[in-house]
């Protein structure tokens, strides 16, 4: 079944898109460059398409020193702490860890490095339960499961 992804981001990059989408598609599964596209007047890297974990996005070097900021950010839903230890080791390589498992990789993206049943944890019909998560994880910087589903049992 093909989906067509009807909206796709674009991020934008002083001249680093093309090694952005390259680090990118190196550390996310099911991921790869597309195509990319040259400035017809200079030969440069204007555009990268590439998918990541299927995902459509464009990397365009604007030629600008435009930044990201925490108010956009990609979350990468985890099935296991493996998973999450090794994109958190790849993606903050250069970056800066932030907290509540946000961290800033070396090209300036936000990341949310998150357990794939978050969401069923932190809404928890039961506010105490639900709590005690939101609790356990205001306290760490890179997310550990074992620790959010203790939280989330404790009684």
């Amino acid at each position: 079944m093909q989906i067509n992804q009807k909206i796709t981001p674009f991020l934008s990059f002083m001249s680093g898109a093309e090694e952005a989408a390259s680090f990118y598609v190196s550390i996310l599964p099911d991921s790869k460059i597309v195509k990319t596209t040259k400035n017809p007047s200079t030969g440069t890297v204007m555009t990268v398409e590439f998918e990541l974990a299927g995902m459509k996005f464009i990397g365009l070097n604007v030629g600008q020193p435009w930044e990201f900021s925490h108010a956009f950010s990609l979350s990468i839903a985890c099935e296991t702490q493996e998973e999450i230890d090794r994109l958190w080791s790849s993606l903050s390589d250069g970056g800066k860890e932030v907290q509540c498992g946000w961290l800033v990789d070396k090209f300036g993206v936000s990341w949310q490095i998150v357990p794939a049943n978050i969401g069923e944890l932190m809404s928890n019909p039961d506010p105490a339960r639900a709590g005690r998560v939101m609790q356990a994880l205001t306290q760490m910087v890179k997310l550990d499961i074992a620790t959010l589903l203790k939280a989330a049992a404790s009684l």
